[in-house]
């Protein structure tokens, strides 16, 4: 398993299962039942995605120990600030029926960031979060998140893939000791990526499929990568991606596909910030 080493020294499996829109908790659980049964140790979730509990059901069953597993979860927004934010993470824990996280993320870069970042930084000190993060932050805010408070994020989630490939800004995380995490590595099937011409020859090339070929991208730039599925032999498909490496000039002509901008959510509208402050969830 290809790992990244974190800022405060912990390895981050650079393959990992995300769980975002499993909204039948069955199928959630089963789900990733499946990811750990096929040597998948990164889980990934979140409040606002309301299906941690089957997550903490599925690790149960699955038999894994829970000291080998990377389990992330994320803050929504309506629980930001100091108190909310410790408040938030102990319902989380419950839910997962854990005890620590592995990594604890604030989910969007709005509101009282700062106030949540403190909470998160006093309970990484006392153990009960290995790392702590961010998501959908952009090299400003977290510029800003660096200069004002103690700890600097140790990884930011972001949305990642040929169409959004996040080069400007997974340069400034490497100049912090920021990790990238790509959520939407597939783009969500948007743009006709499992049938793009290129990236279709180079899976015929490697005798590999589409997704494949993108989770093989991302990891060879160090990406950390989550991609998700509910069936369980495209769940084992997604990680049959360790027998393969792109060559130097395969790696250069997916480069070509960049759009060079957000492809399915830009964190800088403010439609979209005026929508997620109407987003709650029962957390």
């Amino acid at each position: 398993m290809l790992t990244t080493e974190l800022a405060n020294g912990i390895a981050m499996p650079r393959l990992g299962f995300g769980v975002f829109q499993m909204d039948d908790h069955t199928r959630c659980e089963e789900a990733v039942v499946s990811a750990l049964t096929c040597g998948y140790r990164l889980l990934d979730t979140a409040a606002a995605y309301e299906n941690e509990a089957a997550v903490g059901r599925a690790i149960r069953r699955s038999g894994v120990a829970r000291e080998e597993i990377f389990l992330t979860t994320k803050l929504w927004v309506q629980d930001y600030g100091y108190e909310s934010t410790k408040q938030a993470f102990y319902r989380s824990l419950e839910r997962l029926q854990t005890d620590y996280l592995d990594l604890y993320l604030i989910h969007q870069p709005y509101s009282d960031i700062h106030g949540s970042w403190r909470a998160m930084e006093d309970l990484y000190r006392e153990g009960v979060i290995k790392a702590i993060g961010v998501s959908n932050f952009s090299s400003a805010q977290l510029a800003d998140l660096i200069t004002f408070n103690r700890i600097a994020p140790m990884v930011n989630q972001v949305e990642t893939h040929p169409f959004c490939q996040q080069w400007h800004a997974a340069d400034f995380m490497q100049q912090h000791n920021i990790a990238i995490e790509a959520w939407a590595p597939f783009a969500e099937g948007k743009n006709d990526i499992f049938t793009q011409p290129l990236l279709a020859t180079l899976a015929e090339r490697y005798q590999k499929s589409v997704a494949q070929i993108i989770l093989r991208w991302l990891l060879q730039r160090n990406v950390v990568v989550i991609p998700k599925s509910v069936n369980p032999q495209r769940i084992a498909e997604n990680f049959a991606v360790f027998d393969v490496s792109l060559t130097e000039q395969d790696m250069a002509t997916i480069a070509t596909l960049d759009l060079g901008k957000p492809f399915i959510a830009n964190h800088a509208d403010p439609e979209r910030i005026a929508f997620i402050g109407t987003r709650c969830f029962a957390t």
